[in-house]
């Protein structure tokens, strides 16, 4: 599986086994995942995560997460409700994953808005994250934080304002950058390592109505991490499922209210096979 993902020529159909099969390893493994996550999206992240097979451990407090990251398999750090203390716990988790080798992924949720995000952002990326997921405008805003733009890309609130197309070039710059993978959201999902991109092209339009989506999606990215063979593949692996699983749980929906139930359960039952099957390379 790792080698069909690493390789060059690879076709869609591997591709989608691959997502798969990552599905299947995940639920064998049912990874431990830390999520420093915001507020509004604590609820869903921990059941998003406990759908798909995994087990969630929402520990915040700067007092713990010195003593618990090493005990995870993957950190995810959500910088959404972010205040002081927060900010030191999540520098904190990052500095002991970096040491005890814990991969990790950073959401820098509505980067290029505000000072202090962006300054946070700044002192995170310096602990290597293995995976940083936004939406387009967010991955523009951290590769300017990251001084490889100079042109803003401030999203309004949450939401991007910018598309992938425009996101692609600068997310590729930022994974050579930082090296790591990099996964920029939207109507067509982009996930590059800066060698290696590709295109996901399912979800649905319902998707951003529902508030901390994305963020879950942050959170099963970082289960994806414990059990891939590098970031990239945990990347698309995730990205894959994400934009089935919403495919899929939209056509049983009538609103945002009940996508959000049916999106829980379509993580609950959707089989590898449903991934690989439904899979659309953009």
């Amino acid at each position: 599986m790792s080698g069909q993902m690493k390789g060059q020529t690879s076709d869609d159909a591997q591709l989608a086994a691959c997502a798969g099969q990552l599905l299947r390893d995940l639920r064998a493994a049912r990874p431990l995942v830390q999520s420093i996550t915001n507020f509004v999206s604590m609820d869903i992240a921990a059941n998003a995560l406990l759908a798909v097979g995994a087990s969630p451990a929402m520990v915040h407090a700067p007092e713990e997460t010195g003593e618990f990251t090493p005990r995870v398999d993957a950190l995810v750090v959500n910088v959404g409700t972010l205040s002081k203390d927060s900010a030191h716990a999540m520098e904190q988790a990052a500095t002991t994953a970096r040491v005890h080798g814990r991969p990790w992924l950073l959401d820098p949720v509505a980067a290029g808005a505000l000072t202090f995000r962006d300054e946070t952002i700044q002192r995170l990326l310096r602990h290597r994250p293995s995976i940083i997921r936004g939406n387009a405008s967010e991955i523009m805003a951290v590769a300017r934080a990251a001084g490889l733009t100079r042109n803003e890309a401030a999203p309004r609130g949450v939401d991007s304002a910018h598309t992938t197309q425009e996101a692609e070039a600068l997310a590729v710059r930022l994974a050579r950058h930082c090296f790591c993978a990099i996964v920029a959201t939207g109507a067509v999902d982009v996930v590059t390592d800066g060698e290696r991109v590709l295109r996901v092209a399912n979800g649905s339009p319902l998707m951003p109505r529902v508030t901390a989506l994305g963020c879950s999606m942050s959170a099963v990215m970082g289960a994806y991490l414990a059990v891939a063979a590098d970031p990239f593949e945990a990347a698309f692996g995730a990205t894959a499922l994400y934009g089935v699983a919403g495919e899929l749980a939209a056509a049983k929906a009538q609103g945002p209210g009940s996508l959000r139930v049916a999106f829980l359960d379509t993580l609950y039952s959707i089989a590898p096979e449903d991934v690989a099957n439904n899979l659309r390379m953009g």
